[in-house]
């Protein structure tokens, strides 16, 4: 027995030899398993089980841990011998590992590798193609984009832009011949001074970001400065690598020829490669974000109110190139503010698919401190321009449906654009009718501009956010004071205030009119008789309105304010719906909002769907 126990330990040392590693489990979270089984290139750092898979096939495991460059060349020689195409997919990662790990010089040639064989994994010749269910599928999908992006990064600039320039492109194997496509109008390369790489840039101050899944390197396409607006403004574009050999011994025996085509994110969606449909990838907020990122963006808002002459000029934004065929939505910004302040409700509505569809959205900039009848009429002449302008033959409808949503101070000029005043306002001012009145033609020609309200015959639908029909309770007399001393007045402006209201027999200004300095705040003061005028003023018949009205706290809603203005201020009995929402007066970008604004704009899809 004593012999048989030496025994035993004499073979010990061959036997561990042999010995496996010890295999079992360890409950961890569902993250953790997650993080095991979904474990790639792109989340990690390491390569997928299905690539190790590959590697461990072909005794690959150690020089791809050591040199992935060197593995990628000689998986690519297996490749070549067999038609499998999980060949294809371990070398799409393989090569995007060895981008990462690569000298500068040639990570790019890696990375364009790593797009093209994702290609062919997807669309290359053969019967065993993935399908969406076959968890390669998807990240072959991201391989292609971000490898795609990495590979057109110009790398020896101090700051990396993406290059878009025709010729010859090495691969880890072989060669490209690439010719840019140019794309078709209203879209143009020449219009953008660069172009970046919107994966290398993470966005702020946004709820969400807005990702359409695809293919396709997503960038920012940055414009040239627009003296209107001071800034640069930026669109989505999405690259796309097009492959026209989908066979490995073709594409990188010669210098194959392959497209690089740009589209822009407010148009194409889709393409159809190897007698596939496939969806474009697109980042419709990060060049968006990037646009508002302007410093003088945010100040815009000061500039305007407090020198509105040597602010920007009164203008319609578009956040989009006009589209025949989509709605335009107008949203008008308060007093004291700027465009910038729409860019939540702007991103949350531009990631609705039904919106992108049948809605382009236009912003209005103005000068928020000139009184009210000024900016309300310049705000209607600069959207019948507009109109004329992009459709001077009248032939596209959707144009004849324009919805306007204002808040606050935008509301009131939201009203402005859809109300038929007749001579109610008049009637503030003069007993007698204009006609009536002693006054040279140029007077009565202001008077008609400021006073006689006519319905823009293409405001459809109106959405009045936060809105001081009635006057806001906070604008008193200290404060009209305070901001007259203040706020430079441009000069015609006063002095055609002046000259309208006085000194013509017939009319009676009101005290607060009085002076020759007015701005908005005056005109929104309950104790203007103008506004309280126009409040009673119900919207043109043909016109669908909506409230959108903020209250703070958790009391009766209609003894409420929203910290500025009340609700009996903000109520009006004129529209076809009313929704109260628990907050301040900002309350544009607050998600109850958001979501009726998204309700509306459905509703008016479909009403105008029932109407053809």
């Amino acid at each position: 027995m004593k012999s048989l126990a030496w025994g035993i330990v004499a073979l010990l040392p061959f036997s561990s030899g042999c010995a496996s590693k010890q295999i079992g489990v360890n409950r961890v979270s569902t993250r953790e398993a997650y993080q095991q089984v979904e474990a790639n290139v792109l989340l990690s750092g390491k390569l997928s089980s299905d690539t190790r898979i590959i590697l461990h096939r072909y005794e690959l495991t150690e020089i791809a841990a050591e040199d992935p460059a060197k593995a990628v060349y000689g998986l690519h020689q297996r490749a070549l011998l067999t038609s499998e195409r999980s060949l294809l997919y371990a070398l799409a990662e393989l090569s995007y590992l060895a981008g990462d790990t690569s000298d500068r010089e040639v990570s790019s040639d890696f990375y364009l590798g790593s797009a093209v064989y994702a290609y062919l994994f997807l669309f290359g010749d053969g019967e065993d193609r993935p399908d969406p269910f076959d968890r390669r599928y998807r990240f072959a999908c991201d391989l292609y984009n971000y490898g795609l992006g990495q590979a057109l990064i110009d790398r020896t600039k101090s700051r990396p832009v993406v290059r878009i320039t025709s010729g010859q492109r090495s691969l880890p194997v072989g060669k490209l011949e690439i010719l840019v496509k140019r794309p078709e109008a209203p879209f143009h390369v020449d219009q953008f001074e660069e172009f970046l790489l919107a994966d290398e840039y993470r966005v702020r101050g946004l709820s969400v970001r807005n990702r359409v899944p695809g293919l396709g390197a997503p960038l920012i396409a940055v414009g040239h400065i627009e003296q209107s607006l001071r800034i640069k403004r930026s669109s989505p574009v999405t690259a796309f690598l097009h492959l026209p050999s989908l066979h490995l011994g073709e594409l990188t025996t010669n210098a194959s020829p392959a497209s690089l085509e740009l589209y822009s994110g407010y148009t194409t969606n889709d393409l159809s490669i190897a007698g596939q449909t496939v969806p474009l990838e697109k980042d419709l907020t990060v060049a968006r974000a990037y646009t508002l990122d302007s410093s003088f963006g945010w100040r815009a808002q000061r500039l305007n109110f407090f020198l509105p002459g040597a602010g920007l000029p009164g203008q319609i934004v578009f956040t989009e190139p006009y589209q025949p065929g989509r709605i335009p939505v107008v949203l008008v910004h308060g007093t004291y503010s700027s465009p910038v302040e729409w860019g939540e409700l702007l991103n949350t509505l531009y990631g609705d698919q039904l919106i992108r569809r049948h809605y382009q959205i236009w912003l209005y900039l103005y000068s928020s401190s000139k009184p009210l009848v000024f900016s309300g009429a310049e705000f209607r002449e600069i959207l019948t321009e507009t109109v004329k302008k992009l459709d001077p033959e009248g032939r596209d409808p959707s144009l004849q449906q324009m919805v306007v949503i204002g808040h606050s101070q935008g509301g009131l000029l939201t009203k402005m654009t859809c109300t038929d005043s007749d001579d109610k306002l008049l009637q503030v001012l003069s007993k007698r009718p204009l006609s009536e009145l002693n006054l040279d033609d140029e007077k009565k020609a202001a008077l008609q501009r400021y006073l006689f309200l006519k319905p823009l015959p293409f405001v459809t639908r109106v959405v009045f956010i936060s809105t001081p029909h009635r006057g806001s309770y906070r604008v008193g007399g200290v404060l009209r004071r305070i901001v007259r001393r203040v706020v430079s007045v441009p000069r015609t402006v006063s002095q055609t205030t002046g000259d309208i209201l006085k000194g013509t027999e017939g009319i009676t200004v009101p005290e607060m009119f009085r002076k020759s300095k007015l701005t908005s705040i005056d005109g929104m003061s309950p104790r203007n008789p103008l506004l309280m005028a126009l409040a009673d003023i119900p919207v043109a018949p043909k016109v669908k309105a909506h409230s959108v009205i903020p209250v703070k706290g958790t009391g009766d809603p209609k003894i409420g304010t929203d910290g500025v203005v009340s609700y009996k201020s903000a109520h009006v009995g004129y529209v076809d719906s009313e929704l109260i929402v628990r907050g301040p007066h900002s309350c544009q970008n607050m998600p109850a909002t958001i979501e009726e604004i998204r309700r509306i704009l459905n509703l008016h899809v479909r009403t105008l769907r029932k109407t053809d």
